[in-house]
């Protein structure tokens, strides 16, 4: 792990000191095309596959869990000739919200794209780093293999609903410039399968869980300093979505999200139609940030007011992934009455910078 974050680091080093690329900038109107779309966009600055969700263990409480895998393009010009170039950086985190001992179980991994130890394909979901593995089969089904210090996920994830385009058909505002936008569709509800190590004892899973995917060259306002979002698989069949973009003050920069009923019909939210109220903080032990795990999101529907309380599996689910070049942040499992998913902060630690 400490040669990967060095060997991050140095490319980085040196990526600084050479011409940026031109990045790809996120336009409205371009489609989503699936299955091409589950893979890799190389030429943006940023990307990611986020899988968040519950999972039931027999006789136990529910667990939650994270695995996400970062594709970052480094401000490095294009056509360097050298092997060692970072063009691309890879990273990825993995934990499991244990109960039973309420706190994170993580990992991380980082590395340079390239000699056959870490990959993001095109074309389709197969992203590698060492031995942790997101990859697409041709049966449709995404399947994870990650193995961390103290606990290792081997899961299956089922496609039941279609895809939810977030935004306008995919095109996602971040920020009050248009190009401050990602590319960015979900599939909420997948169908979890697979088994868990911990404690040294394997234990079969099942559950249900949310991917999110999103690309993007130019995500924040430079006003920003972090989000807050929720991922909600709720019990009817639905699924709810919201963000808010803070700057320093806590002010929100930018909001957004949608809610797709049972029915299949989905409202979107513009900026106006979504708020975030801090119900209840926790203080971090370790870092000392302050995050608001349990609040209170209000969303304005076409048939009036809707609100939802959001409280957290347990406080401590903070993941500090400085060491495998990512941030401090708190990525937790949470419910709201009628579902249950992923809550995320960032930016509580110190500022964002993707």
């Amino acid at each position: 792990m400490r040669r990967a974050a060095l060997i991050v680091a140095g490319g980085l080093a040196i990526a600084a000191a050479l011409p940026a690329p031109d990045y790809p900038v996120v336009r409205p109107g371009v489609p989503i095309r699936l299955p091409a779309d589950h893979g890799a966009h190389p030429a943006y600055r940023t990307e990611w596959w986020y899988v968040t969700g519950w999972l039931d263990v027999p006789g136990g409480r529910p667990i939650g869990f994270q695995v996400t895998f970062f594709r970052s393009r480094p401000p490095i010009a294009a056509g360097n000739p050298s092997r060692f170039a970072p063009d691309q950086i890879l990273f990825a985190h993995a934990a499991l919200s244990d109960p039973a001992t309420g706190r994170l179980r993580h990992d991380q991994r980082a590395a340079r794209a390239g000699f056959g130890l870490a990959e993001a394909a095109t074309g389709d979901t197969d992203v590698v780093i060492d031995d942790w593995t997101l990859r697409r089969g041709a049966d449709g089904i995404f399947r994870t293999r990650v193995a961390g210090r103290d606990f290792a996920l081997k899961l299956d994830f089922a496609q039941t609903q279609p895809a939810l385009l977030q935004g306008e058909a995919g095109y996602s505002r971040k920020g009050p410039s248009p190009a401050q936008a990602s590319y960015y569709y979900s599939l909420p509800h997948l169908r979890v399968t697979g088994s868990i190590r911990r404690g040294g004892r394997e234990e079969a899973v099942t559950g249900q869980a949310w991917l999110d995917r999103e690309w993007s060259s130019t995500l924040l306002d430079p006003r920003a300093v972090g989000w807050d979002w929720i991922g909600m698989n709720l019990d009817d069949g639905g699924a709810l979505t919201a963000f808010r973009v803070r700057d320093k003050a806590g002010r929100a920069l930018w909001a957004g999200g949608s809610l797709r009923g049972a029915d299949g019909r989905v409202v979107r939210f513009g900026p106006g139609d979504v708020a975030f109220r801090t119900a209840r903080r926790w203080r971090s032990p370790r870092t000392g940030a302050v995050y608001p795990v349990e609040q209170i999101v209000t969303v304005r529907l076409p048939q009036g007011i809707r609100r939802w309380r959001i409280v957290p599996m347990f406080d401590d689910q903070e993941l500090d992934g400085r060491g495998g070049g990512g941030p401090v942040y708190w990525e937790g499992a949470a419910q709201v009455p009628g579902g249950r998913g992923y809550l995320e902060l960032t930016g509580y630690a110190g500022p964002l910078r993707l």
